[in-house]
């Protein structure tokens, strides 16, 4: 079975594109979205990130604190670097459990990942695939979902791979911009993993 992996920066619109490939039937792995969830159900992960940033990025319930972990990592890329180094091998060993149960014969996969270069998770997969914006659209966009303003945005896109290196790593292109419809994209790169 082909291991894809799909990138893009922050408001690029992979989530869409996924949601795209899933209509056609393919099982997607969002390594974001696990991750926040093992943050919390990974007890290796727990135990190694109270004992890298003490019991309170927990709350008593045992929720992650996230206020906490982010005055700690938001600002200091050593302590970012700890963070990630915890972080990406539980949810390597995440997409493993989850690639057990993908059904026998799915000719293909997709892992998301927001970090997919970064965390060296691309070399899991078989292929890349990176989802493009102009850096104008994908500030509106998470301006707009976020709630955040255009300097927070611009302070995230800064702290991620630029496009252009991206671009010498990943294998396609999805260009989501409004001269270039989705969908079609989407399907041609369906049928050249098919084959």
């Amino acid at each position: 079975m082909l291991k894809i992996g799909i990138t893009g920066g922050i408001g690029s619109g992979k989530t869409t594109v996924c949601r795209i490939f899933e209509s056609l039937g393919i099982p997607v792995f969002y390594a974001d979205t696990v991750a926040k969830q093992i943050m919390v159900t990974d007890m290796l992960l727990v135990a190694g990130v109270k004992a890298a940033f003490g019991d309170e990025s927990y709350t008593i319930e045992g929720k992650l604190n996230n206020k906490y972990i982010a005055q700690i990592v938001f600002n200091d890329q050593q302590e970012l670097d700890k963070l990630n180094a915890l972080v990406h091998p539980a949810t390597f060993r995440a997409f493993e459990r989850w690639m057990n149960t993908v059904p026998a014969g799915t000719p293909y996969i997709l892992k998301e990942a927001a970090l997919l270069f970064e965390s060296g998770s691309y070399r899991l997969c078989d292929k890349s695939v990176l989802v493009t914006a102009p850096v104008d659209i994908r500030i509106a966009r998470v301006m707009e979902r976020d709630e955040v303003s255009r300097e927070q945005v611009a302070s995230r896109i800064n702290k991620q791979l630029s496009d252009e290196i991206k671009k010498g790593m990943a294998d396609y292109f999805i260009e989501n911009k409004e001269t270039a419809a989705l969908i079609p994209q989407v399907l041609k790169l369906h049928h050249q993993f098919l084959k």
